[in-house]
């Protein structure tokens, strides 16, 4: 296969084919561009809003003349057995669309508002009528993504699939149980100086919350088991599938152990990746969050919703970590990217329109750039300067094979509304001759980029290869991102990237990183060129960014199956992180421009001389960034949940009553929290507390003390109705004050429980679609409640697919994520993806009081029944009104498996 590019060539080219051979390549090129091409100049209104490949993929599959005039070519549109593909739907979003694509027949998989993105499994029949609506712009296959783990690409084992995922999952659980508790450390923990530096210091991370971003959790609740790692704050309904982000949090746990997590699937598409950074700043309050994912559509030239939501939580204070990417460099001869200026070559290479662009900046024409035979499988992208949402200089992208077969394309039409990118995709298998050409169809000379992301440009025959410094490219090259590039930990990347290559470096564990330490020759270049702000308007002269920032750890140990050891830039990102949420916890309040200057100020030169364009400024150094900041331990007093005592000795508070509350405050911090302080007050009208304010004096590390308040409830209160405490506590430290509340019934809960059931139809739940299937269960007379469970019923339980006498009938239980809202809005999650390959469930309930956690049953437990914890706890919809309608939402986020939502109970107890 051939690319065309510019820049460098490669050496060692192979004895040029029979010229014979040569032109008959290239005629067998020119007539299946022009087939394509023609394809390109009779599409309708409608099918000019959609992607090229599916525009193809649908005519092929109805013309029999288009599929042999074409006859290798591969779309790489993957549709279902049931014809659907996953689309991204660019839209203005309104229930109409909404209900139209469920009319379809669609699975809507996420939808975002803000960026007006809908991603949707659709029949491919449907997507031209889908494109042909008035408020939709573009239908594109689902945007690609690929996280930054660095994996053998010659490995063809078969994917795991989902039931041996699920098995496995289980199995690494019982093992967690019984067998270890945190005993893996990052060997990045030591080579980073993070281990001495925090006893040295005594900063662990506390006061910080750093919350991750990538593909899933799914191993959280083993590592949880196994003591390596604390609670995660994961964004309702973005868990995920798969296990970096598991394999980031227990990194970022090794190195800031007192930090605070968060995590939300990246995976969902680029505008729920955009919307859940800003989540993640601005409902889970994080100080650093930190990706490795890398969306193929990502602009090269401007800042994309995925850098504008990075550039969004920056300008807010946050800190933002990325992934330079394991895409190579020029230095280490690993990458396949070029850039540069369109040079019209003069050869027309299809019967319409277009002049090939010319990669050979000599005088030699060459209007291919070919790529290694190991290039398998990789997205290979064309960007030109043009703003997104606004390019009207039309350029195509096609891949062909060394007998000029045309193995893909990637034509859309540019008309002034579209982005300026194309994208093909070579064969799994690789092989020797592909090439790639850039045709500019119609308009202006444009400065291009062409990415065969973690392929190469390799010399052929009578071809050179053309490379160029400066792959890395998307959020990770937003301005005050810190894009990190990767280096070995301790042992070498135990397999070749490439046949033949040089050996790969070690690091330098059990010692720190030094001036001597080498880079992963997989680590991406820059720097990044870009030519228009965020909105569109053209930069004077443009922008060079230097990127990446900086360099981390990676090849390091966790307890995650598949990431012992964790190799990539994807393991370099959060080991930076973590080092940033020291700094932070070491320095409350410091200004995050100062962060960048200690980071990048004290790191250790290891590439060129210099600020380079691999290593950044360095390999940080936890000790030296400390060292350089004054970094020292912060106290951290909390308050904690209080005992209340009534006068009338009842364990219940009554109206009238009066009451002692004991309120313990922890110091949960580094340092000693001295000249601690509590005010305590109500906004329950009515209700006193004396004193309002006392001293808890000097509290060490780790200690707690208790001071009693009177409070007094006014005979008048009604009863169910619990009184609101807040309390401020402060002390002497930058971390002070830290507020909380907290709120204690009123009145007798009565013994007596009223159960609502929804009485409806059996609703099919939606395979794979986060719209789901959800009940109403209406409540009335009971007023407020005091204890909430609820029941998913049955009368006979079994694992009978397509059971009617089990309250949800369902293959494959570890698909389903539950719900539950109160009349209020509030929402609990009862289950979230628990159960693996197990089928059904039937008389199970959510219980607060449960002693097991619905996050420990496995497959075994199938069909599920008996008492569970659940994900989140229901007792907190207390307090608002109970009666009104409530809503259990269950939800397929997974493929291939489906069921039925039957019979569901909701069990209130109220007040005598």
């Amino acid at each position: 296969m051939l690319l065309a590019v510019v820049g460098l060539a490669s050496p060692a080219a192979a004895a040029p084919p029979p010229e014979d051979q040569q032109i008959s390549a290239e005629k067998n090129a020119a007539n299946q561009i022009a087939a394509l091409q023609s394809i390109k100049k009779s599409l309708t209104a409608a099918e000019a809003k959609v992607d090229s490949q599916l525009v193809v993929a649908a005519r092929m599959s109805k013309n029999r003349a288009t599929s042999s005039a074409v006859p290798l070519l591969d779309n790489g549109v993957e549709a279902t057995s049931a014809g659907k593909v996953l689309v991204d739907i660019r839209a203005t979003v309104s229930d109409g669309l909404l209900k139209d694509l469920a009319n379809a027949g669609a699975g809507v998989k996420s939808v975002s508002e803000r960026y007006g993105t809908v991603r949707a499994e659709v029949p491919l029949s449907a997507v031209t009528a889908i494109a042909a609506r008035k408020d939709v712009r573009m239908v594109e296959e689902a945007g690609g993504a690929m996280t930054a783990r660095e994996v053998d690409r010659n490995d063809k084992r078969k994917p795991e699939s989902k039931e041996e995922k699920a098995a496995r999952i289980e199995q690494n659980t019982r093992e967690a149980l019984t067998e270890r508790a945190g005993a893996i450390d990052s060997e990045g923990n030591r080579a980073h100086n993070a281990d001495s530096a925090r006893a040295d210091i005594g900063v662990t991370g506390i006061g910080v919350k750093i919350c991750a971003l990538s593909d899933g959790i799914d191993s959280l609740a083993t590592s949880q088991a196994a003591g390596e790692l604390p609670a995660v704050d994961v964004l309702t309904g973005e868990a995920g599938g798969g296990d970096e982000g598991t394999a980031m949090l227990e990194i970022i746990h090794d190195v800031a152990p007192g930090a605070e997590l968060g995590f939300a699937t990246a995976f969902n598409g680029d505008a729920s990746f955009a919307d859940n950074i800003r989540a993640l700043r601005f409902d889970l309050g994080c100080d650093i969050i930190v990706d490795d994912i890398i969306y193929f559509a990502e602009p090269y030239f401007q800042d994309g919703i995925i850098a504008q939501a990075a550039n969004d939580v920056i300008a807010d204070g946050a800190l933002f970590f990325s992934s330079a990417g394991n895409e190579g460099n020029v230095v280490d001869g690993t990458s396949g990217h070029w850039e540069g200026q369109y040079v019209n070559s003069g050869q027309v290479v299809g019967k319409f329109a277009g002049y090939a662009h010319d990669f050979d900046p000599g005088p030699g024409t060459q209007v291919f750039n070919p790529l290694s035979r190991e290039s398998a499988n990789v997205p290979v992208i064309l960007n030109w300067a043009d703003p997104q949402d606004a390019s009207a200089n039309d350029y195509d992208l096609y891949l062909l094979d060394s007998a000029g077969n045309v193995l893909s394309q990637s034509q859309n039409y540019q008309t002034g509304v579209q982005d300026p990118y194309e994208r093909v995709q070579t064969p799994s298998f690789g092989g020797a001759g592909m090439k790639v050409a850039v045709v500019k169809f119609t308009g202006e000379d444009k400065y291009l980029s062409l990415s065969a992301l973690r392929g190469r440009f390799s010399d052929q025959a009578t071809l050179k290869a053309f490379v160029t410094p400066g792959v890395t490219f998307g959020h990770s090259a937003a301005r005050g991102a810190f894009s990190t590039a990767a280096a070995p930990a301790k042992d070498p990347l135990p397999f070749d990237l490439e046949t033949g290559d040089p050996a790969n470096p070690a690091g330098p564990f059990p010692n720190a990183y030094d001036a001597t330490s080498k880079l992963e020759r997989f680590t991406s270049d820059g720097p990044r060129k870009i030519f228009f702000e965020a909105d569109g308007t053209p930069i004077p002269g443009g922008e060079v960014r230097q990127k990446p920032d900086l360099t981390a750890a990676d090849g390091v140990r966790t307890s995650v199956n598949g990431f012992d050891p964790f190799y990539g830039t994807s393991a370099a990102a959060p080991h930076a992180a973590a080092i940033a949420g020291l700094v932070l916890s070491g320095n409350p309040g410091i200004d995050p421009e100062e962060v960048r200057e200690a980071l990048t100020s004290t790191a250790i030169d290891i590439g060129e001389a210099g600020v380079d364009n691999r290593s950044g400024h360095g390999v940080i150094l936890a000790d030296r960034v400390l060292g350089y900041t004054g970094a020292s331990p912060q106290p951290l007093a909390v308050a904690e949940t209080p005992k209340v005592t009534p006068d009338s000795g009842s364990e219940y508070l009554r109206p009238g009553d009066t009451a002692t509350v004991s309120l313990p405050v922890t110091n949960v911090g580094d340092g000693t929290a001295v000249s601690t302080s509590v005010v305590l007050t109500t906004s329950t009208p009515g209700v006193t507390v004396t004193p309002r304010a006392q001293s808890y004096g000097t509290i060490a590390r780790g200690d707690t003390v208790v001071k009693d308040y009177r409070i007094s409830v006014p005979a008048s209160h009604e009863v169910g109705v619990p009184v609101q405490f807040a309390t401020r506590v402060t002390f002497a430290g930058v971390l002070s004050p830290r507020t909380s509340t907290f709120s204690v019934g009123v009145g007798q809960p009565s013994d007596e429980v009223q159960t609502f059931a929804y009485g409806g139809a059996p609703i099919a739940i939606p395979d794979n679609s986060a719209v789901g299937a959800s009940v109403a269960i209406p409540v009335s007379g009971l007023g407020r409640a005091s204890k909430i469970s609820v029941s998913i019923d049955g009368t006979t339980c079994n694992t009978t697919p397509g059971s009617t006498t089990v309250g949800i009938n369902h293959t494959y239980v570890g698909d389903l994520v539950g719900t539950l809202t109160s009349p209020s809005g509030a929402t609990a999650t009862l289950f979230s993806r628990n159960g693996g390959s197990g089928d059904n469930l039937c008389q199970v309930v959510f219980d607060d009081a449960a002693a097991a956690p619905i996050s420990s049953v496995t497959s075994s437990n199938a069909p599920f029944t008996g008492t569970w914890r659940p994900t989140t706890s229901v007792d907190a919809l207390i307090g608002a009104p109970a009666d009104g309608s409530w809503t259990l939402l269950v939800a397929d986020r997974a493929g291939a498996d489906t069921g039925t939502l039957r019979a569901v109970s909701l069990h209130l107890n109220g007040y005598v």
